[in-house]
């Protein structure tokens, strides 16, 4: 067995402990877990596999690629959160090993290894491949077919016919199965990244010249490639879209556009945000890769022609998506998620390059990685003292929100020694930079990274758990009891999946609001307030009891009258 082999199964079977015990150990989060997981639901419910639903009526806001995963997934893990975050620790795995390979032929196995260490050891990267959402799959489709138009166009292979038709064609499926996993946005973003891989090239063509774009042009145009590439893109991206037009349902094609449109243009949701979201998003959330991949923002002298091209798509990709989604009006954390795989990537060469002796460990960098891990470890350790401060934090007034305050009065079990997990994290922190400092880089990296990701692992066991009994626990508990009694359950006053997930709701289930508070029902309705609006409906609903209140929401019921004999 060649060391490569062994590599990549060590990479597998790590990947495979980082990524899946413990994924079904707390309730899926609204909105988008609970959102995917749904809609899986149904397909299966329903045994229409070609349209998505929500509530049994057309879904039109993402295509099914992802959720046809979940489904695969819970046909055979059952219908739970562990089947709904699967596909993502499978996607997490695949991404490591394909990281690894990309690296490894282009760089070497050294740059190969600390790229899959600095991926998974970063934190939103990590977090990402234990959660229920669409973009893990997304980000890797789009990433694919990038490296084939890498491919198509390596300056350092010649290409036979038969090769060039090939990278074309998997550069276009990729693409397309990219639009199939969340829709056009993966054109957008792949065509604006051969656009200005290409322009040297198109401005040669119209005979203009610009000084600081590098002459001959690094990836030169080929009409045919382009033509092969957007055929695939074409039939694998629209071939879902086609059906549902032949299948007279052209209207949830043009909603789908139309929210697209909306994404872009107006903050949907509520999820605005200042134009700088992102970068203090990929900032914080990507340490400590986002630091070190400071370090080479630049393209070196040095490299091959191959590196040179590859090191420079990257850095067009993560400037294409970052600059693309801080214009997008929609502000959502995970919308600059691809720019993960760039930006580990950079991190990966700066270490490689450290290593060698190429580059010094700079002092701003560990000024940087202490402030950055106290502010982690600050949060770490305080967050479980809100619970021993709570009355005192209630009284003081300092929290605005009716709501919140009532979340604050849930009963959360604390050990009392979670602040270790920050504190151990800071000082391996800075012994890391105690070692940088001594030259002794190579363990400095490794204590770095590994420390990260110990703390990831048990940030992710411990926290979500107990943040989640602030945050949704209640009402998930009630919707979960009443998954096996034959009645009607509806929230108002807030958006949610989860009353459809939880209460594992039929076709049969579905009534018109109006009937289910004022009509002769015939089963229990039950109906979930957030208790500041429970004040604005008591008024409207005086025949509903209220069975109780907590954390937050209010649980009213509806009996059926009973019949004279």
């Amino acid at each position: 067995m060649g060391r490569s082999l062994k590599l990549q199964i060590l990479i597998v079977l790590a990947a495979s402990l980082l990524f899946i015990p413990f994924a079904g150990g707390v309730h899926l989060f609204d909105w988008d877990e609970i959102n995917f997981a749904e809609c899986a639901r149904e397909m299966i419910v329903s045994h229409d596999y070609l349209n998505v639903q929500i509530n049994f009526i057309p879904f039109w806001e993402k295509p099914p690629l992802f959720i046809w995963m979940q489904v695969l997934s819970m046909k055979a893990f059952g219908i739970n959160e562990f089947a709904a975050r699967f596909p993502n620790a499978v996607c997490g795995i695949v991404t490591l090993l394909f990281i690894f390979n990309i690296g490894k032929r282009l760089f070497g196995e050294q740059l190969a290894i600390w790229w899959v260490v600095v991926f998974a050891g970063s934190i939103l990267p990590h977090f990402y491949f234990r959660s229920g959402i669409i973009d893990p799959w997304f980000n890797l489709f789009i990433f694919i077919a990038i490296w084939f138009f890498i491919r198509l166009h390596d300056a350092e292979s010649k290409l036979s016919a038969k090769s060039r038709f090939l990278f074309s064609a998997l550069w276009g499926v990729f693409t397309g199965l990219a639009i199939l996993t969340k829709g056009p946005t993966a054109m957008l973003i792949v065509g604006l990244v051969v656009f200005i891989a290409y322009l040297p090239d198109l401005l040669e063509i119209l005979k203009i010249k610009l000084k600081f774009l590098k002459s001959p042009p690094e990836f030169a145009l080929r009409w045919s490639d382009l033509f092969i590439f957007l055929l695939f893109a074409s039939l694998v991206g629209g071939s879902w879209f086609l059906l549902q037009v032949i299948n007279g349902n052209d209207d949830v094609v043009w909603d789908f556009i139309l929210y697209q449109v909306r994404l872009f243009t107006i903050p949907d949701a509520g999820h605005g945000g200042h134009w700088s979201y992102h970068f203090i998003v990929l900032l914080l959330g990507v340490f400590p890769a986002s630091l070190v991949a400071l370090l080479r923002f630049r393209r070196q002298d040095g490299q091959t022609t191959s590196q040179q091209q590859f090191h420079g798509i990257m850095l067009v990709l993560f400037w294409v998506v970052l600059i693309l989604f801080s214009i997008v009006k929609t502000k959502i954390v995970h919308y600059s998620s691809l720019c993960y795989l760039p930006l580990t990537f950079l991190a990966a060469l700066a270490i490689r390059d450290m290593l060698q002796g190429t580059l010094r460990w700079p002092r701003w960098l560990s000024g940087l990685l202490i402030v950055f891990a106290s502010i982690f470890a600050l949060f770490v350790s305080v967050l479980p003292l809100v619970e021993k401060f709570k009355v005192k934090i209630i009284a003081s007034g300092i929290i605005k929100d009716d709501f919140a305050v009532a979340n604050l009065q849930a009963d959360v079990s604390w050990t009392g020694f979670e602040w270790l997990i920050g504190l151990l994290f800071l000082l391996a922190v800075i012994s890391a930079v105690i070692l940088s400092h001594r030259q002794i880089v190579s363990k400095a990296l490794k204590v770095l990274f590994v420390a990260t990701t110990v703390f990831i692992s048990l940030v992710i066991l411990i926290f979500p758990y107990r943040i989640e009994k602030y945050s949704q626990r209640a009402v998930i508990d009630f919707y979960t009891s009443k998954a096996n009694e034959k009645c009607y359950v509806l929230n108002s006053g807030y958006f949610s999946y989860a009353p459809y997930f939880y209460t594992k709701k039929m076709p049969a289930d579905c009534a018109q609001p109006m009937w289910l508070l004022t009509g002769n029902i015939d089963r229990p309705f039950y109906l979930v307030l957030k208790e500041p609006h429970y004040n604005e409906w008591k008024q409207i609903i005086p025949a509903m009891k209220v069975l109780y209140k907590k954390n937050g929401f209010v649980f009213l019921v509806r009996y059926p009258v009973k019949k004279k004999e």
